[in-house]
């Protein structure tokens, strides 16, 4: 694929969040809206963050800011990053007070400097990359040692999507530019636990996140939603550091 080609599927990938953003926090599990949705996202968070305080932390495809903003209440010092919806989250981190640098960034290419950051972290971003493991390698370009990869992902039914007017994968856009997202449809959480070892992770483990998806589920039942279960779940590994080169 040449980069002139490749520039045009992220271009239309933008176009499509740009579109939506006034109202991506309105879709259904782009925010937290139920006590059991929020039991949830603080159990993977606690999960995945191990007590770390005061981390270094990039959100990365941060969207409107939903885990930047989780992480800066929670004290860290954090970067979102995104191809889109940046004013978005910068209009929320100013109404909630928090303080995060949002800047626009491509995720495969991003600026910072090498070991920058302890944590870089990702929800449902994979899917949307021309190049996703080229991804992950930028992604451990940034971490320190000892530092955190955390992937948040799932695997997607495509059999409903004509009908689905507020899923991505179904809008113009990614139709016109699907066949170049190698991750379109998702990834069994074994396959990314796979991956990220094979890009030279350590202590990698993963969770199905069970608890979300059953408040979800709960929620679509209030709400008067068709019922439809969606494979979750959150992968995360370590970039080697000196205990485990004298390990």
């Amino acid at each position: 694929m040449t980069s002139d080609h490749t520039d045009r599927v992220k271009q239309q990938v933008a176009t499509h969040w740009n579109r939506r953003a006034p109202s991506f926090d309105d879709d259904f599990g782009h925010s937290i809206r139920t006590p059991g949705e929020r039991t949830a996202w603080n159990r993977i968070l606690d999960l995945v963050l191990e007590g770390r305080p005061g981390l270094d932390a990039l959100d990365v495809g941060c969207g409107t800011g939903f885990l930047a903003l989780e992480l800066a209440a929670r004290g860290h010092q954090v970067v979102g990053v995104d191809s889109a919806m940046i004013e978005e989250a910068r209009r929320k981190a100013a109404a909630r007070g928090l303080s995060v640098r949002f800047e626009e960034a491509d995720a495969e290419q991003l600026p910072s400097a090498p070991r920058r950051f302890d944590l870089v972290i990702s929800r449902h971003l994979l899917w949307t990359l021309p190049h996703p493991e080229a991804a992950i390698d930028e992604w451990i370009r940034l971490l320190r040692p000892g530092g955190r990869l955390v992937v948040v992902d799932g695997q997607f039914d495509t059999g409903g999507l004509a009908r689905s007017s507020g899923i991505a994968r179904a809008s113009e856009e990614y139709a016109a530019i699907g066949d170049q997202l190698p991750f379109l449809n998702g990834r069994p959480r074994e396959e990314i636990e796979t991956l990220v070892k094979a890009h030279g992770l350590v202590r990698v483990t993963g969770d199905s996140l069970l608890d979300l998806v059953a408040a979800q589920e709960q929620r679509m039942v209030a709400e008067g939603r068709e019922v439809t279960t969606h494979r979750r779940y959150v992968v995360w590994g370590d970039v080697p550091g000196k205990a485990d080169e004298t390990a």
